[in-house]
């Protein structure tokens, strides 16, 4: 079993960056797909960016796409979320996701794809 712990949110202007980071605990990281996902007030969570266990697959939504870019670090067991380019529309929480994925390449892009999920981070673009 994983526990993740994302950190790294906070309050910027618009066009500003942030790196989120998502830390795991537990046995063989290296084993699980990772996946960011946000959650806006009073709208459903959604996909923003997920990664293969190789990191060699990549997968974004149109709306962040070119702007965040997923990267791990299996040496660190950290997963981290790069958000360049920022908008008010990508203010949000924003949640880290893992699955055991018997699949090298593989990545993940639907909610109930994964089973272990962190608390959150907040993430407020100021206009």
């Amino acid at each position: 079993q994983v526990q993740l712990v994302e950190s790294g949110g906070g309050l910027v202007k618009a066009g500003g960056s942030l790196r989120l980071s998502c830390a795991a605990s537990g046995p063989s990281f290296s084993m699980y797909a990772m996946g960011w996902f946000r959650q806006a007030p009073g709208k459903e969570r959604q996909f923003v960016a997920s990664m293969s266990r190789s990191a060699e697959s990549v997968s974004y939504p149109d709306s962040v796409k070119g702007r965040f870019t997923i990267s791990r670090d299996n040496a660190k067991n950290t997963v981290y979320l790069q958000m360049d380019g920022l908008k008010p529309e990508d203010t949000a929480t924003y949640y880290c996701a893992a699955r055991l994925s018997f699949s090298v390449n593989r990545y993940y892009t639907e909610i109930g794809d994964y089973n272990y999920w962190g608390q959150g981070t907040q993430v407020t673009v100021s206009s």
